[in-house]
């Protein structure tokens, strides 16, 4: 039987991981535990390429190796076991992973993706690569909400795939649009593998979050920027949708207006609450019309009030009346410090009956106790008086540029909506909406300090709760599926990280990790130089291996050399994560791809959803570059909430 060419891949990079391996144990002379924790290393890669489960492979070859390097002392391999899982158990930052992959699992039932999904690409009509773009932005919102891109790309391969193929889109461009867009919610908070890597790297996972919402962003943009740049170059792989595509039907009481989807929609209404033609509707639906109508102005005019008394709050300055010790003044003159008199300077008391007090000292000594307590009731000791400064600070420059964009899509809005660009923004109101709020409210409690991670997540857990009811599709049968899928992942992510925490415990007693060390600082490597290495290093790892086991096998590698390069922690992290998109998006282990291929149709191969992936892939490069070159686009959000 031929052997696939997935296959060989695999075995091929098994074999060279192996002769590796091999080579550097016989170019040794004396082989030390430092080799064998890099042997170690080498059969975990390998025996996860083989299938065997993870975590389990992890802890099994920590637990096999922590005994030889103890010489075979069972009860202390036992108690590092014992200490490394315990370890793992009290971290507070895991618990936020169920709730969040609970309420990605409500959502993702909610059914809300194919309205989300049809509202988009009417939206998006005129665009070119309409649906195309569409699919990303569905994509990205729903991954971000939910962050099970197996989930995402699944059910964006039901929905719009078969769109896009009608509509004559090319089946590399199509597959490449679902797989990337798919992929975001690793990336986009709020994303599992922030957590992982700010509980493997001790980072706060909230300035994670706040630091990978712009270069998520910028992502996401970068592809879609891609797509219609394709769709004006080769019309062939993203043909225009067509008039009848275009078409939007309006509700029976909005055509008894009458009106026409061309028609301008805020003048016909406003017309029609004092017009006679118009009997057989009712005002209470006009009124809510209307109400549709006024709603982003409305919302837009709140925004900007609340941010600007948040933006330009005075500045609370403290002033302490204190007179300083020496200065001459009016309080101080009888009873402060003074000089010594000139002449004679300090003299010995008279040696004869000793220290004796002057002639009415007590009086005096209580003019001055009297005049010091009068001193110190002066609010200038203990009790220092707060005054706030009347002025207002100016607003800063990012609030003007970002309230001039919003004001400008707000004209844009009114001045061109026509009653079928109303029906579309009811459409976005009843399926983009409810979404955004959900993310914005769980991101925005972490960023701005309002809930921690586990908090918020609980927050959006109820939120996805209370979603999936308003649509209806809440029910006994829906969440006792959301419960165990989420249990079952929970389950999965934390025996991960058990076993990375029993690996890494016995990978650093044998020495693999000063090994490694020595090994690279041998190279003289500057700071941009190990760079490049380590994210090639990570490139590399994607294709055989999934995030989660890069994230709990090799971040713990790579983290103490941070130090010596004068590396951040945090923009390392953003880094990685946008690296490892590639862990799902890098043939021939391409998970995404396999994703698709199950729900595509026959005439859909695997290469052609390769090829289509190819070129997000070369974006996903040009977004690591862009962000190493201009660090401020993932560290200038951090850096303004918590500096």
């Amino acid at each position: 039987m031929k052997m696939r060419k997935e296959l060989w891949f695999g075995f091929s990079i098994m074999a060279l991981v192996v002769l590796s391996a091999i080579a550097l144990l016989l170019s040794v002379e004396t082989v030390t535990n430092g080799h064998l924790g890099l042997l170690m290393l080498s059969l975990v890669v390998v025996a996860i390429m083989l299938g065997f489960p993870t975590a389990f492979t992890l802890m099994g070859m920590g637990m096999i190796f922590t005994w030889l390097a103890y010489e075979r002392d069972t009860t202390r391999t036992l108690d590092l076991m014992v200490q490394a899982a315990y370890k793992s158990m009290t971290n507070d930052v895991l618990i936020a992973i169920p709730l969040f992959v609970f309420m990605g699992y409500l959502v993702e039932r909610a059914n809300l993706i194919e309205k989300l999904f049809k509202s988009m690409h009417l939206a998006m009509a005129r665009v070119p690569g309409s649906l195309a773009v569409a699919t990303l932005v569905t994509c990205a919102v729903f991954a971000t909400a939910t962050g099970i891109v197996g989930a995402v790309v699944t059910l964006m391969g039901l929905l719009a795939l078969p769109t896009m193929m009608r509509a004559g889109y090319s089946t590399p461009m199509a597959a490449g649009a679902i797989t990337a867009g798919g992929c975001l919610g690793i990336l986009i908070p709020p994303s599992v593998l922030l957590i992982l890597y700010g509980a493997t790297a001790g980072v706060s996972v909230v300035q994670l979050y706040a630091g990978a919402l712009f270069p998520g962003l910028m992502l996401a943009g970068l592809y879609i920027a891609y797509v219609i740049i394709m769709a004006k170059l080769k019309p062939a792989w993203a043909p225009p949708l067509s008039a009848a595509e275009r078409q939007v039907s309006l509700p029976m009481q909005t055509r008894n207006l009458p009106a026409n989807t061309e028609q301008y929609a805020p003048a016909r209404l406003l017309t029609a609450l004092k017009g006679q033609r118009n009997a057989q509707v009712p005002t209470g639906y006009i009124l809510r019309q209307l109400a549709v109508v006024v709603l982003p102005g409305l919302l837009f005019v709140l925004l900007a009030a609340s941010s600007w008394q948040s933006v330009t709050k005075p500045v609370l300055q403290e002033h302490y009346d204190i007179q300083p010790i020496g200065m001459e003044s009016s309080s101080f003159s009888s009873s402060g410090l003074a000089e010594p008199p000139v002449e004679g300077g300090l003299q010995e008391p008279p040696v004869e009956g000793g220290l004796q007090e002057p002639p009415g000292a007590e009086p005096a000594a209580t003019n001055t106790a009297t005049a010091a307590t009068s001193d110190l009731q002066e609010p200038a000791t203990a009790k220092a008086e707060a005054s706030t400064t009347q002025a207002r600070q100016p607003a800063p420059t990012w609030w003007w540029v970002g309230f001039a964009l919003l004001g400008a899509c707000n004209a844009f809005f009114y001045l061109f909506l026509s009653f079928a660009r109303l029906e579309i923004f009811k459409m976005l109101l009843s399926s983009f909406f409810p979404l955004v709020v959900l993310i914005l409210t769980v991101l925005g409690s972490i960023v701005f300090g309002l809930a921690t991670p586990t908090e918020a997540a609980a927050m959006g857990a109820l939120g996805g709760f209370l979603l999936a009811a308003a649509y209806k599709r809440l029910s006994l049968e829906v969440v006792k599926e959301s419960v165990y899928l989420t249990a079952k992942t929970s389950a999965m992510v934390c025996w991960l990280f058990v076993g990375s925490a029993i690996f890494s415990a016995a990978f650093a007693l044998l020495g693999g990790q000063e090994l490694i060390e020595r090994w690279v600082l041998s190279m003289n490597l500057s700071k941009i130089e190990f760079m490049i290495l380590s994210q090639v290093v990570i490139f590399l790892l994607g294709w055989p291996l999934e995030w989660t086991e890069i994230i709990v096998i090799f971040m713990p590698i790579f983290i103490p050399l941070l130090n010596h390069f004068g590396v951040d922690p945090l923009f390392f992290g953003l880094l990685v994560a946008l690296n490892l998109q590639t862990a799902f998006l890098s043939p021939p282990v391409a998970m995404s791809a396999f994703y698709l291929k199950g729900v595509a149709p026959p005439s859909v191969t695997l290469n052609q959803i390769f090829v289509g992936m190819l070129p997000f892939m070369g974006i996903q490069i040009l977004a690591i570059v862009l962000l190493y070159m201009w660090p401020q686009i993932g560290l200038w959000l951090p850096q303004l909430l918590y500096k």
